[in-house]
Formats: structure tokens, sequence, C-alpha cells
């Protein structure tokens, strides 16, 4: 699972495999905590970050939501800027 981005501790992953499921989204990873975010709406899908990491996160995907459907759609990684 390639990394696309890591800020303030939390690493955002994308699967690229044809099995991967819809809706479009990506993991982040903050320490021991692990959550699938819906990139269209932000929306947890699975699992759970804690409410300061989720934030930043959620400010992340807003920032990079048309380049994160880009990947979604294309397959074709992309690293993308972090959070600052």
């Amino acid at each position: 699972m390639p990394v696309l981005s890591r800020f303030y501790g939390i690493i955002i992953r994308m699967y690229f495999q044809q099995s991967e499921h819809n809706p479009p989204h990506f993991h982040a990873i903050y320490g021991e905590h692990v959550a699938a975010v819906s990139i269209k709406d932000g929306k947890i899908l699975e699992g759970y970050l804690p409410q300061k990491a989720l934030e930043m996160v959620l400010e992340w995907n807003k920032i990079h939501k048309e380049a994160l459907l880009n990947i979604w759609e294309t397959q074709e990684f992309t690293a993308l800027s972090p959070l600052e």
C-alpha cells in the first residue's frame, strides 16, 4: 500500500489493487489507530482515529480531494504534500 503523504505522525495510504472496493477512500494510520476515510465526504468507513488526528486528516482530505479521486480512478501513485 503506497504512502501518499506523512504529517504530524499520520501516514496516509491507498490500496492499488483491482479488488479494492468502493466507495473511494484512503487509509489513515496514527500510532496503533487505523481508519478508512471516505474521500467524498470525509466519513470514517471503518476503524478509529483520535479526534485531533481525525481533524487534521479531514483538513488534508479537503485540500487534496480532487487529486485523491484522480488517484483512486487512475490507480497512478502520486505523492501529495503534507498538512502544514
